[in-house]
């Protein structure tokens, strides 16, 4: 089946919402976080880990997996869901973050895209066409259109041009997608002008799509900025389809979004940071590798319920991460995912309670009063 959403509450004193998606692999309630698993696997943790942190719907890259295996080798073993051993949804990007960070704007035509292949250097051609083909085989549960996602700033003239072409694309997907398991979203583009805005998401409303989601964001933009592109997307959007914000986990942005009525993110960022040695806590981002954790022997964050929470120290950690041990990096993945999907289950609790405002505050002022040096 397809997915469904059901809008069961909107905080009376902004535009957050609480919800719930059911899926193929049961019902997630949203706001929701969902881990990065780029090549069908989020770095170094197993499903059974994923699980335990009370993971919903993970990410997979279409792209990476166009290049490695191949969509027919993963087609061949069942799907996506078999090939990784993932008893959960699975929502696959288009590749269109792909055209913005490997492709020319040369090559960037009303067809498609002409890129270099980064791990050989082979020429490709990717179409609307291709990327929902791809997607069809992975078999998914919800695929995204194949978008121009665009960096910042950009002139009105290029941003309304991309945009159209979104458009074109979004309809020449949506008119080849061909599986009835999965959903298809469709993707809101036009820079900071609120007028491309609306006109996307209004056109994208009208063909119909299952779910919608903001792209164009965290490609450059001050943090003001993004909030004002994601306003001025989801107040055009259907209340009753789920929003998506595209590569977006910094929390106090995953806070600022909920608030704008913004349901699932996705981010590399927990998974990255950890195996620089950086982990999430309730008073800001901290680096295991600085001096001062040598001798620390309490959790990375005690108000944290995760594996590495409840077991190792700060000590253990720094020294695996300074000794280049992958257990390190392991640990700190699942603190730094749970402490998001953490982050999104407090969010819930403070939409039902209409206490999101004092939420944030108190976040902040934890966040933002005890920083790493």
């Amino acid at each position: 089946m397809k997915i469904k959403y059901t809008l069961l509450k909107e905080e009376k004193n902004t535009k957050a919402r609480y919800g719930k998606i059911k899926t193929n692999y049961g019902e997630y309630e949203t706001p929701m976080f969902m881990p990065v698993g780029t090549l069908a696997t989020v770095k170094t943790l197993s499903p059974e880990e994923l699980k335990e942190v009370n993971a919903g719907i993970i990410l997979s890259n279409t792209y990476h997996l166009w290049l490695r295996p191949g969509e027919d080798v993963i087609k061949s073993a069942g799907g996506l869901h078999k090939f990784m051993n993932w008893n959960g949804p699975i929502l696959t990007d288009s590749g269109g973050f792909q055209v913005f960070s490997l492709a020319n704007k040369k090559d960037i035509t009303e067809e498609g895209v002409k890129f270099k292949n980064h791990l050989n250097g082979d020429s490709l051609f990717l179409t609307p066409e291709k990327s929902i083909e791809i997607q069809n085989k992975l078999d998914s549960d919800i695929a995204m259109s194949f978008d121009e996602c665009i960096g910042w700033p950009a002139s009105y003239e290029y941003c309304k041009s991309s945009m159209e072409r979104t458009l074109r694309w979004a309809k020449r997907g949506k008119d080849v997608f061909n599986n009835d398991n999965q959903s298809l979203f469709g993707i809101v583009q036009g820079g900071e002008y609120e007028d491309l805005r609306k006109h996307c998401a209004c056109e994208l409303s009208k063909m119909d799509f299952d779910g919608y989601s903001i792209g164009g964001t965290s490609v450059g933009e001050t943090k003001p900025i993004m909030y004002k592109m994601v306003e001025m997307s989801t107040k055009y959007l259907p209340k009753d389809k789920v929003r998506y914000l595209m590569g977006v986990g910094d929390p106090i942005d995953i806070i600022e979004n909920v608030m704008r009525g913004i349901d699932i993110f996705d981010c590399v960022s927990p998974t990255r940071l950890a195996r620089h040695g950086h982990a999430y806590t309730k008073y800001g981002k901290i680096n295991l590798k600085n001096a001062k954790y040598k001798e620390d022997f309490s959790p990375i964050d005690s108000t944290c319920d995760c594996y590495a929470c409840k077991y190792y120290t700060k000590s253990y950690i720094k020294h695996l991460i300074n000794s280049n041990e992958t257990f390190g990096a392991r640990l700190l993945s699942i603190h730094n995912i749970r402490f998001l999907i953490r982050l999104t289950e407090d969010l819930r609790k403070a939409i039902k309670d209409d206490t999101i405002i004092s939420y944030k505050e108190e976040f902040e002022r934890n966040y933002y009063g005890k920083k790493d040096n």
